[in-house]
């Protein structure tokens, strides 16, 4: 454990436009050194994640950090990017700089600015994140590329449409308490069970239900060693976090195994020398549905094929064997690309101090937080553990 999450901070996911990608920034790189009881002179280094893609016309932003205040003026700052995981990417960086002793204390900020772009460019600007010789030509975009996914799921262990459901109910329950979500609505399980004109079919058998929300959004964190983290107000120590990156092109693996994910998983729960029943809650990367009904299989929930009976079982729901998503997930909460991973950690280390309100699973002790890039391309698993 060489570092821990000392502050943090979290804008409201949705339509922001009354918003500049800028005034986000700065909001929450602000906010979470207050959080922390910091000075922007005691930052050593800052990490923006911004998969951008297209979505801003400002392309080089990593210096926009330093916008929230002239003590971070001649840090070291640096973009980075990793597809949906790029906020996951930022922190991993940022960990790697205090590992390294590099640096005491890091700021990590994830941002996007998703909705001020005309709709058939978001679709384009996704599918940046899928191989494009193979993938390109998918009907439906990124939303496609999961469609995809999830028909060839069905074919090979029978109709999850309900599993499915189960999944969209329960995450939209969630983020119903959750006031930070873009969607704070209970839709129940079956409006999202059935086609309808407000819930149509999207690509495959995936509905509109079953996909996450194109969104504008920001959150930081504050990063410091084991050592200063004891000093400070609160603390919340990595006991675990691994990075693992697959192929690209889906023809090259078993898309159906999310066989990184599976490895990102084995690696962090050995390194913190705990199992997944030992988790207090998981945030997972539910970009679609078949995706979390996957990740329960690859994080060991079940055996393959077997997911549906973890969501039909109710095991993921608030107070059951294993949370999932209290956030109300990418699914409710919504998915600003280079915040998501961010505010993984921030609404997980909430949770571990007991600061997360109507969303607090109660008791938290040990935290999961899965964010995925592409199709199971980019995966990072952080295990989490209060401190302090």
């Amino acid at each position: 454990m060489s570092a821990s999450i000392v502050g943090w901070a979290h804008s409201k996911f949705g339509k922001l436009g009354d918003q500049t990608l800028e005034e986000l920034i700065v909001m929450v790189a602000r906010d979470a050194l207050e959080h922390a009881g910091l000075e922007a002179s005691d930052v050593d280094e800052i990490v923006l994640g911004h998969f951008n893609a297209g979505f801003s016309p400002q392309d080089f932003t990593a210096s926009l950090v330093l916008q929230a205040d002239d003590g971070l003026r001649f840090k070291p700052a640096t973009r980075v990017e990793n597809a949906c995981a790029t906020g996951s990417a930022a922190i991993r960086q940022g960990l790697r700089a205090i590992d390294a002793k590099a640096a005491r204390i890091v700021l990590v900020v994830g941002a996007e600015q998703m909705t001020t772009t005309p709709g058939p460019d978001i679709a384009k600007n996704l599918l940046k994140a899928s191989y494009l010789p193979e993938e390109g030509d998918i009907p439906g975009g990124f939303a496609g590329v999961f469609g995809k996914i999830a028909s060839a799921y069905f074919q090979r262990y029978g109709d999850q449409s309900d599993a499915l459901a189960r999944i969209a109910a329960k995450n939209h329950k969630n983020g119903a308490k959750n006031p930070l979500a873009q969607m704070q609505k209970d839709l129940g399980y079956e409006f999202c069970r059935e086609e309808s004109e407000r819930n149509p079919y999207v690509a495959g058998p995936l509905k509109r239900t079953d996909c996450s929300l194109v969104s504008d959004g920001a959150a930081a964190i504050v990063l410091a060693d084991t050592q200063t983290s004891l000093s400070m107000k609160r603390a919340v120590a990595f006991r675990a976090n691994e990075h693992v990156q697959d192929f690209l092109p889906m023809s090259k693996r078993d898309i159906l195994a999310f066989e990184g994910c599976a490895e990102a998983w084995k690696r962090a729960l050995g390194s913190a020398g705990v199992k997944i029943d030992d988790l207090s809650f998981v945030e997972t990367h539910d970009c679609f549905t078949i995706a979390e009904l996957i990740e329960y299989e690859a994080m060991g929930l079940a055996r393959p094929g077997e997911g549906a009976r973890v969501a039909e079982e109710g095991q993921t729901e608030m107070g059951g064997r294993l949370p999932v998503n209290p956030s109300g997930g990418l699914k409710a909460k919504g998915h600003p690309i280079g915040a998501t991973g961010v505010s993984m950690h921030a609404l997980s280390a909430a949770q571990l101090t007991g600061e997360a309100g109507g969303i607090q699973v109660p008791g938290a002790k040990l935290a999961g937080i899965f964010n995925m890039g592409g199709a199971a391309v980019a995966n990072y698993v952080s295990i989490l553990e209060r401190i302090k």
